[in-house]
C-alpha cells in the first residue's frame, strides 16, 4: 500500500504540463495603443537572470506594450527578495523621475 504522500507526488506529477507563458496567445493580440492602454507611465523592470520570464520574453513583451523606460536589474524572477536594495533604489529612482 503506498503512502499519502507518495499518491500526492503521483497526482502533481501527472497534472504538469510544459507551458509557454501562452506566448502563442500574446502573438495573436493587437499591440496596445495609447489609447487603450491608457497614459499611466510605464517603466519596465527586465531582470536579466530570471528563469522563468526569460530575457528575450521580457524584451518581447517591451516591444509589444510600450514603456516610457526600460531598466535592468541583475537579479532572478523574485527580485525583491534576490536583489531587494536594487529594487528600491531602482523603484525610488522611477518614482523620483516620473512623480
Amino acid at each position: 500500500m503506498s503512502s499519502p504522500y507518495l499518491q500526492d507526488l503521483t497526482l502533481a506529477a501527472s497534472l504538469l504540463r510544459v507551458s509557454s507563458m501562452f506566448v502563442e496567445d500574446l502573438v495573436l493580440q493587437q499591440p496596445y495603443t495609447k489609447e487603450r492602454y491608457g497614459s499611466v507611465r510605464k517603466v519596465y523592470i527586465v531582470c536579466t537572470e530570471d528563469h522563468a520570464i526569460v530575457d528575450k520574453f521580457q524584451r518581447w513583451m517591451v516591444e509589444n506594450n510600450p514603456v516610457d523606460e526600460v531598466k535592468e536589474i541583475a537579479a532572478d524572477h523574485v527580485v525583491m527578495l534576490s536583489r531587494p536594495d536594487e529594487l528600491v533604489r531602482c523603484l525610488t529612482d522611477i518614482a523620483d523621475k516620473y512623480a
